[in-house]
């Protein structure tokens, strides 16, 4: 769905870059949330999902930001988030022969909650300066639990290294 989206964004079509959007995100959180409550886990739905998740945000990111619907304010988030993201990734692969895991915390999950909701509205920011505003605070919100989400891990993955 992902390359439809893309598309959609980038041609102007952002009621139908949004619905994808949506589907796409809902469908990412049902598929945990059935993982989880039905006990499906499996090591390679947990390598995978992190890894589709990536690609995912960054590709809807970069989209965004060829689609002019952020400025440097938005870009600078976007970035803090990515650089967040692949050092949590690379912590994760550095530990993970040793058997350590860093477990994704409930601040984590409320980041990326309110970066879902941000990542949307910024769909849409050519309909509505309210829309564009709350698309932007999200996203700074979400690049600040982003943040501390992230320095938790690293201290966390900083006691395994010693």
């Amino acid at each position: 769905m992902l390359p439809f989206l893309i598309w959609a964004l980038l041609s102007g079509s952002l009621w139908l870059a949004f619905g994808l959007y949506v589907v796409g995100a809902v469908t990412d959180w049902l598929d945990g949330w059935i993982a989880r409550r039905f006990d499906m886990v499996s090591a390679f739905g947990t390598f995978l999902d992190p890894v589709s998740d990536k690609i995912y945000v960054c590709s809807v990111f970069l989209a965004l930001i060829a689609a002019e619907h952020v400025g440097v304010f938005g870009l600078s988030a976007m970035i803090l988030i990515l650089a967040r993201e692949f050092m949590v990734s690379g912590l994760r692969e550095y530990l993970g022969p040793k058997n350590l895991k860093l477990p994704v915390s409930k601040l984590a999950k409320w980041k990326t909650a309110v970066q879902m909701i941000a990542t949307g509205a910024l769909i849409l920011v050519p309909f509505s300066p309210l829309i564009a505003l709350v698309g932007l605070l999200g996203l700074g919100i979400a690049a600040l639990l982003t943040w501390a989400t992230g320095w938790n891990y690293l201290k966390t993955a900083l006691a395994h290294m010693r």
